[in-house]
């Protein structure tokens, strides 16, 4: 799987040019990924399947992110990977919070499991991506200093050696991150 790096400085920070004051930037670009087409099948819950892959349905309800780190937390635990336990807790935490507060709509309640959160090891690197019914792409904000909320895109983006998003058929969107695996000393 190709990833495609993006610049790790949150979108809109004196860095780019942009003054801190200045309107919220536009979402990344998507960028071409497998991981759009993947179609999770482990029914309620959620279970490792074949190949360095685990998936999760989750409702659509506020308590999903703690759901979503505890499966983050088993699934890292039985890959032996609890050295990215943290990280990855962190960023699965923004982007389910994400899907639930910006990715559901009215029709959401259609399906017992709106939003998917899976998990995918690849030699290198490991994607965290979560799916949910909504066709609007993520919008990085600038937070001011007392904001309470806004840095959420933000912090995936320092925490990842990339993110983006990708729409998924027949509608909604896949928002996924790459963290690096710990290199193995020989």
């Amino acid at each position: 799987m190709t990833i495609h790096r993006q610049n790790r400085r949150p979108y809109g920070t004196p860095a780019t040019g942009a003054p801190p004051h200045a309107p919220a930037p536009a979402p990344p670009p998507q960028r071409p990924s497998p991981l759009c087409s993947h179609r999770p099948g482990c029914g309620a819950g959620g279970r490792e399947l074949p190949g360095g892959f685990a998936a999760c349905g989750l409702s659509g309800h506020p308590r999903n992110a703690g759901q979503a780190r505890r499966f983050v937390a088993d699934t890292l635990d039985a890959w032996s990977l609890t050295a990215l336990g943290a990280d990855m807790e962190l960023v699965v935490t923004e982007l389910v919070s994400n899907a639930v507060r910006h990715g559901l709509g009215t029709d959401a309640a259609a399906t017992d499991f709106p939003v998917w959160l899976g998990l995918f090891r690849h030699p290198g690197h490991l994607v965290c991506a979560v799916a949910d019914p909504s066709p609007a792409p993520p919008r990085p904000r600038e937070a001011g200093e007392c904001a309470t909320g806004g840095r959420g895109l933000a912090l995936i983006g320092a925490l990842s050696e990339a993110w983006s998003w990708c729409p998924t058929a027949p509608h909604g969107k896949t928002v996924w991150a790459s963290l690096p695996l710990p290199r193995t000393g020989a």
